[in-house]
């Protein structure tokens, strides 16, 4: 990692609403405040952090095609996608760039709908939860994946 590698943080559906929706899964923090602690973060690890959030898959699939010429890296917490787009699986295979799949919430604990996802095996790690804090670490782990590579 000579120079600064460029990071994409992408969020899925309903996470525009954190803070707000069901407090006692995924905390008080809204999206912005995840965002810019981030933001902050990266910056201290000499790191390039774009963030993109959409409730719509195809437009989430397309900023997968976009990063292949534009980041080193993805983070996602592709919330309710994680269970059922097919589609998001195959725009990372055909992509080829190391992510980390997050969630704020502890999603094998949950319903057993939520208990599958089309991602994590593809994934270079999953973080499920540990709430936002989940954000932070997958940051750190990707630096780290980053540099051995």
């Amino acid at each position: 990692m000579s120079q600064a590698a460029r990071l994409l943080l992408i969020n899925g559906p309903n996470l525009n609403l954190l803070g707000i929706r069901e407090s006692d899964y995924y905390g008080k923090s809204t999206l912005a405040e995840i965002e810019e602690r981030l933001q902050n973060e990266a910056e201290g690890m000499q790191l390039e952090l774009a963030c993109f959030q959409s409730n719509h898959e195809g437009v989430i699939v397309d900023r997968i095609h976009q990063a292949r010429d534009r980041e080193s890296g993805i983070i996602i917490n592709p919330g309710a996608f994680t269970h059922t787009s097919i589609a998001l699986r195959d725009a990372f295979a055909a992509v080829a760039i190391p992510f980390i799949e997050i969630h704020v919430s502890n999603i094998t604990a949950r319903e057993s709908f939520r208990r599958h996802s089309y991602l994590s095996d593809l994934a270079s790690g999953v973080i499920l939860g540990l709430g936002v804090n989940g954000y932070s670490l997958a940051l750190r782990a990707m630096r780290d994946l980053l540099k051995k590579n």
